[in-house]
C-alpha cells in the first residue's frame, strides 16, 4: 500500500499495514480531528449515542451544580469576551428590543388565547423565565 494524503492535515503519510483504509496520520491533532467527526457524524445518525451523550452530560451537570460560577470567578477574561459577543449579537438583532420568537406586531389586533409571557430586563433582553397566562380579549379597538 502506496503513500497517503492526511483528510486533516493534508500531509503524505504511510498508513499502517494493519489499517488499510486508514486516512488520518497519526499525530494527536489529527487524529482528535478524526475522533470529532466521528462523533459528530454519530450523534447526527444515531439516536441512541445522542440520548446516552445527552444523559451523561445532564448526569455530569447534576454532580456539579456550580461549575459554570466557578469558572465563570476564575476566568475573567471568559466573561469580558462572552459579555462583549453578546453586546455585538444584541447590537445587530436589535430593532428596539430583542424578543424571541413570535413576538406579535403592534400593528395587529392581540386574539384571546393562551400565551407565553418573558421578562424583558434593561438591556432589552428577554430572558428565558416565562409566565403561561390566558388573556381574554374583552373589546376589540
Amino acid at each position: 500500500m502506496g503513500p497517503k494524503r492526511c483528510l486533516a492535515c493534508a500531509d503524505i503519510f504511510q498508513p499502517s499495514p494493519r489499517v488499510p483504509a486508514q486516512n488520518y496520520c497519526s499525530r494527536p491533532e489529527c487524529q482528535r480531528e478524526r475522533r470529532k467527526l466521528w462523533q459528530q457524524e454519530k450523534r447526527r445518525a444515531d439516536p441512541d449515542y445522542r440520548e446516552n451523550q445527552l444523559q451523561c452530560q445532564r448526569r455530569w451537570r447534576e454532580g456539579h451544580p456550580e461549575y459554570w460560577q466557578h469558572y465563570r470567578a476564575d476566568h475573567p477574561d471568559y466573561v469580558e469576551r462572552n459579555r462583549d459577543l453578546q453586546r455585538a449579537r444584541n447590537a445587530t438583532q436589535r430593532v428596539s428590543q430583542v424578543a424571541k420568537m413570535g413576538a406579535i406586531p403592534a400593528s395587529s389586533a392581540l386574539p384571546s388565547g393562551t400565551y407565553s409571557l418573558r421578562a424583558i430586563g434593561p438591556t432589552g433582553v428577554a430572558k428565558m423565565d416565562v409566565w403561561v397566562v390566558k388573556i381574554v380579549v374583552l373589546t376589540s379597538t
